[in-house]
């Protein structure tokens, strides 16, 4: 998994667990796309106390990760997600009476709606 993609999955599975500085410049940073000088220019603050701060959080958000586990599970049931959605798509409908057709099809959109959230 990109890491970028996996501190923003921890930011926001633990992130209202952060101080609410630390929250500010982790959201900042993965969710807005800022970099460290734009951060400190913000918040009037050093270079230096950012990356502290982002260091600290990230440390704080993956110990988190390690007690629950939750970002694990939760890729893991989105990648279940994804393979059964693809043998759903795969399936040769062309036995299959409509009534079945259209209850598969409902069954295609509840899982996209799963995988995107």
């Amino acid at each position: 998994m990109d890491k970028v993609y996996e501190d923003t999955l921890l930011l926001d599975f633990y992130g209202q667990l952060l101080t609410e500085r630390q929250y500010e410049i982790m959201d900042l940073h993965y969710n807005n796309d800022y970099t460290l000088g734009e951060i400190a220019e913000q918040l009037n603050i050093s270079r230096q106390g950012v990356y502290d701060s982002l260091k600290k959080g990230k440390a704080v958000l993956n110990r988190m990760e390690e007690k629950l586990g939750l970002v694990e599970k939760f890729v893991k049931q989105k990648n279940k997600a994804q393979e059964i959605l693809n043998s759903i798509r795969s399936l040769n409908k062309s036995g299959i009476c409509e009534e079945d057709i259209i209850t598969l099809k409902r069954i295609e959109e509840g899982i996209i709606q799963i995988i995107e959230g």
